[in-house]
């Protein structure tokens, strides 16, 4: 049962020394349960927040946020251009303990709204690179945790793997997962200051911008992507905005593959989500989750689901094959309604390597058949040739032909 708000108005007096409470109504912005909360207005027109929480869960969370904000230093919250809420007192209650901080106004929107306008999208972007931007030696005087590269890939490795052995997880989910773990080139990244919990919930917003941010149980240094998956996941018109503002105000601190991580923590959600139910034992948790692995195999099925890796190489041309096979350009070129190549199963990392001013290294097979089929590209009706013409251009073919199958051989 929660606790009456005149209940936690009383119990804010004893955590506040000074205190006069004149008013006092329950707060349920951002607390899903977890707390008990009620808003309160002091007579000298103050507002505050006491929050008691519910369960161990989040008791830990709220202990956890109170070691992030006493680390928040005014020093720290001068470089941010929002608002984050102050520690002002505490008190004990029921083998637990009340928090009472500064109360922060704005409203919380959820992620399709803060990223359907410009403006407001704009100014996530801007209010997380501002995070991202901050000096990380605070994060290490204050005992927070620290993860380097290696361990955020590490760490996503563990998750996968719990996730898996639910027997629960689709194996075209594990298999996308799993390639994103192993490119290595999506894991070279610098870690940041991250808030590590941020969703649309942490958000405050006063008209189109970003007044405040609240949760930062999380934060630590560690990789900036994991501060942007909601982003990503979002269906705003002007989410890519967010994801530009954002870019542009790192000037040059966000890596390349960036958004392929990001999106992969907002698959793992699903994943997180998944072993809840099964820790709980909770099985409309685990059918709901199951359900939402099923739709994200559908989407990435049909491609509405972007790639988790970065492309593996260029797509051929008709030139770039013929100088692979014999290093002899040919004139033919693709039909109108025809652009599309047959290079599924072929290696990219020959053109790569040219590209990159690599030695050439030698086929592990040269007499083996190429897997193109060329033979529907070209002029669809060649003009008729009669005569001494077309002998000409029979043998200057043979030619061309022996000329190749030399090269091959």
């Amino acid at each position: 049962m929660a606790r009456p708000p005149l209940t936690l108005a009383a119990l804010a007096t004893a955590a506040v020394p000074g205190l006069e409470v004149n008013a006092a109504r329950p707060h349920t912005r951002r607390s899903h349960g977890a707390f008990d909360a009620v808003e309160l207005t002091a007579l000298d027109e103050q507002h505050l927040l006491i929050r008691v929480p519910r369960s161990q869960a989040a008791e830990s969370e709220q202990s956890a946020d109170l070691v992030a904000l006493r680390a928040l230093t005014p020093g720290i919250r001068a470089r941010l251009p929002f608002a984050v809420p102050t520690y002002v007192g505490q008190a004990p209650i029921d083998g637990t303990r009340a928090i009472v901080t500064e109360y922060l106004p704005g409203s919380v929107q959820s992620a399709d709204e803060l990223t359907a306008h410009e403006r407001l999208a704009a100014s996530v972007g801007l209010a997380i690179a501002a995070v991202h931007a901050l000096p990380s030696g605070f994060v290490a005087d204050a005992g927070l945790p620290r993860q380097t590269a290696e361990e955020s890939h590490d760490a996503v490795v563990e998750l996968i793997g719990r996730t898996a052995d639910t027997g629960r997880l689709p194996a075209a989910i594990l298999r996308r997962w799993e390639e994103a773990t192993d490119d290595e080139a999506l894991w070279r990244f610098r870690p940041t200051v991250v808030n590590g919990a941020l969703s649309a919930d942490s958000i405050l917003v006063d008209g189109e911008t970003v007044t405040g941010i609240i949760g930062w149980s999380a934060l630590a240094l560690g990789d900036p992507a994991i501060d942007l998956h909601w982003l990503l996941t979002s269906r705003g018109a002007a989410a890519e905005r967010a994801l530009e503002a954002y870019i542009g105000a790192r000037e040059g601190g966000a890596d390349a593959h960036l958004p392929q991580r990001a999106l992969l923590y907002g698959e793992l959600e699903l994943a997180k989500w998944l072993l809840h139910g099964v820790e709980v034992h909770d099985e409309s948790i685990v059918d709901d989750a199951v359900g939402l692995l099923d739709g994200l195999v559908e989407s990435v099925h049909d491609h509405s689901s972007e790639p988790l890796s970065p492309e593996t190489g260029p797509i051929l041309t008709v030139g770039d094959v013929e100088r692979l096979l014999d290093e002899t350009p040919r004139d033919h070129v693709p039909r109108e309604g025809s652009s599309s190549m047959l290079t599924d199963s072929y290696d990219f990392s020959e053109l790569e390597r040219r590209d990159a001013g690599e030695r050439d290294a030698p086929p592990m097979d040269a007499t083996a058949p190429i897997p193109l089929d060329l033979s529907d590209w070209g002029d669809a009706s060649p003009p008729a040739r009669t005569g001494q013409t077309d002998a000409v251009d029979s043998d200057a073919e043979t030619d061309a032909q022996a000329r190749r199958n030399a090269a091959s051989s």
